[in-house]
């Protein structure tokens, strides 16, 4: 069986100190302004009279099963991997048009403004190369998060998933549920701010139905491009062969 590397959250163990957000921003260079992780809020609901208790959730990209935003890309850039289950960016071939953007319910991709390309949450390859855990995951300091193969029946992570089967939570948009591998432990709240994904008509189809009226428009500039280059060289010879004024 293939690796499939999820985040398992207790986010009754959040106490919103925003250090996974601070820590990935640092590690990952994010620019300013943008985020790749968040923490949301859910206000306290008061019950029989007495306050409630507010919750803290943590996020990022959710690596989905059946991501929206690799639908929606219309170079192939955005892929799922099938060797991690990790959905990855590739850099060389984002154009940059923005098509995953609102494909994603959750909100987790940017358009970077310096390199122009698409951007979000990949668990920190460059950490993970080393023996080390995202960033995110290691400066928590209450360890709300773990991280891991869940495939993998010996990682923490996997007996986590197993061990906690029927009370794991899911944050889906009902209309647009991707299978999210981002798994809250017993409970978790808001529940109701991931949106529907909205996916262009994909940019390859539309380049495909224009090519050969494309193709045609490149053959006959290419013709033009013949036939004034054939004028001129007959031009030329026909001045070469003028006779010269004797006078």
């Amino acid at each position: 069986m293939s690796a499939q590397y999820a985040m398992i959250i207790d986010s009754s163990r959040c106490i919103d100190c925003r250090a996974c957000v601070a820590a990935c921003k640092v590690a990952n260079k994010v620019p300013e302004g943008f985020w790749r992780n968040w923490v949301k809020q859910s206000l306290p609901v008061p019950v029989a009279g007495k306050p409630g208790r507010g919750h803290f959730q943590p996020g990022a990209c959710m690596h989905c099963e059946k991501p929206s935003c690799v639908t929606a890309c219309p170079t192939g850039a955005t892929y799922k991997d099938a060797s991690d289950g990790i959905v990855k960016i590739d850099p060389k071939l984002c154009i940059g048009c923005g098509n995953c953007i609102p494909a994603c319910p959750y909100g987790a991709r940017y358009r970077d403004p310096v390199r122009r390309i698409a951007d979000k949450c990949n668990y920190c390859p460059e950490r993970r190369a080393q023996g080390l855990a995202p960033a995110c995951v290691d400066t928590c300091p209450t360890k709300a998060r773990v991280f891991g193969d869940v495939n993998d029946p010996e990682s923490e992570a996997g007996r986590l998933l197993r061990a906690n089967t029927n009370r794991l939570v899911r944050v889906v948009n009902t209309k647009t549920d991707t299978q999210p591998h981002m798994y809250y432990l017993a409970a978790t709240a808001p529940l109701d701010w991931p949106a529907e994904a909205v996916i262009r008509p994909p940019m390859a189809a539309l380049i495909k139905a224009v090519t050969p009226g494309v193709s045609a428009l490149v053959g006959l500039a290419a013709v033009g491009v013949a036939v004034m280059a054939g004028r001129e060289f007959l031009a030329g010879k026909s001045k070469d062969h003028e006779p010269r004024d004797r006078s």
